[in-house]
């Protein structure tokens, strides 16, 4: 249903909502010259330190590429591995001061490339914590999308 030349049905909305992050994503992405696996970094500050296959079925990506990703963020500084605890032939993937600084200083950037977006486009800051609300409620709450997961196989 179109009203007033917008849709107002919950499936378009919501289909539209993943094109329109995405394509937010892309644009922010696009303005910052951000190295290869930086996306690890975000994955470690919200998950805490894990191994590197869990961090490549975090990413979807095949196990020797995530090692070769942290690898290269290790060269950087960026994050450290530590044996796990109780099994001293697998590791755990740290992130670093130096991780977290570099984090913060890439999110500084993210964030003032999409405050001028927002400044240009004539929203407000209430529509954007709108917004930013209503994407962390679908990601943080209990359920957030794992009954989508359940029996997929990786």
């Amino acid at each position: 249903m179109y009203h007033g030349g917008m849709t107002t049905d919950l499936h378009d909305l919501s289909s539209e909502l993943v094109v329109y992050a995405a394509r937010l994503v892309r644009t922010v992405r696009s303005r910052h010259q951000l190295p290869p696996g930086f996306r690890v970094l975000s994955m470690l500050d919200e998950h805490g330190p894990v191994g590197v296959t869990r961090l490549a079925e975090l990413d979807g990506c095949s196990q020797p590429t995530m090692s070769a990703t942290v690898a290269g963020l290790a060269e950087r500084g960026w994050v450290e591995k530590h044996p796990r605890p109780g099994d001293a032939r697998a590791s755990v993937v740290h992130l670093t001061d130096a991780g977290r600084a570099e984090l913060r200083r890439a999110r500084s950037a993210n964030a003032a490339t999409v405050a001028d977006l927002v400044a240009a486009s004539g929203h407000t800051a209430h529509d954007v914590a709108t917004a930013v609300s209503v994407l962390r409620d679908l990601l943080e709450a209990p359920h957030a999308l794992h009954h989508l997961t359940e029996g997929r196989t990786p």
